[in-house]
């Protein structure tokens, strides 16, 4: 498996596997496959994909640990990367799609939807570790790089209270990601009391 993970084939099939579900919404979208409100299915797709690949990142540390995979954590930036990429299109297509980029809209949307605004707040987050997730920034930052990048964790809690908040009916996939998020969250504090 150790070979596998440094391939570097293995690396773009990756790249590739983590661009399929934007492939596969626009080719949805040209085909007229999104239902009768495509608006609001693509809103909503790019959001659980960020939601998705953002877990997938908390997940590295953990895996590699339990399976003692030391390779994986060469695809933690990609995989973080990839979450915040979703994310800021998810935003996007609510602005052009849902708001048009209406302000009035928009500051109504803010008042009198809270999901929006720790959705907003998870994304700005995010932001600072997107731009500092070059290793050259790393070495600039020393171990002030640590202490930013562990904006992950808030940022992941925000994002579960934006994905719980929107619950119309069936929960059954905001409590698997619950569950996900907690084992998740949960291991790295037990890792901590530890040492």
């Amino acid at each position: 498996m150790a070979s596998l993970l440094r391939a570097g084939w293995f690396r773009w099939m990756l790249f590739l596997l983590l661009l399929l579900p934007l492939v596969l919404l626009i080719q949805a979208l040209l085909n007229g496959d999104l239902g009768a409100d495509p608006a609001k299915v693509i809103v909503k797709d790019l959001g659980f994909w960020a939601l998705f690949w953002l877990w997938l990142t908390l997940a590295v540390t953990p895996l590699r640990r339990l399976l003692g995979w030391r390779e994986l954590i060469l695809y933690r930036r990609m995989l973080g990367l990839f979450a915040f990429f979703y994310g800021v299109l998810h935003l996007l297509a609510f602005a052009t799609f849902l708001v048009g980029w209406r302000m009035d809209i928009l500051l109504t949307e803010l008042t009198k939807r809270p999901y929006i605004i720790v959705g907003g707040l998870a994304l700005l987050m995010l932001l600072p570790l997107a731009l500092t997730s070059t290793q050259r920034m790393q070495r600039r930052l020393g171990k002030r790089w640590k202490t930013l990048h562990s904006l992950i964790y808030p940022a992941s809690l925000l994002v579960m209270l934006h994905f719980v908040w929107q619950i119309r009916s069936d929960f059954s996939q905001q409590l698997i990601f619950s569950i996900l998020l907690a084992l998740l969250l949960g291991h790295r504090l037990y890792l901590k009391r530890r040492s």
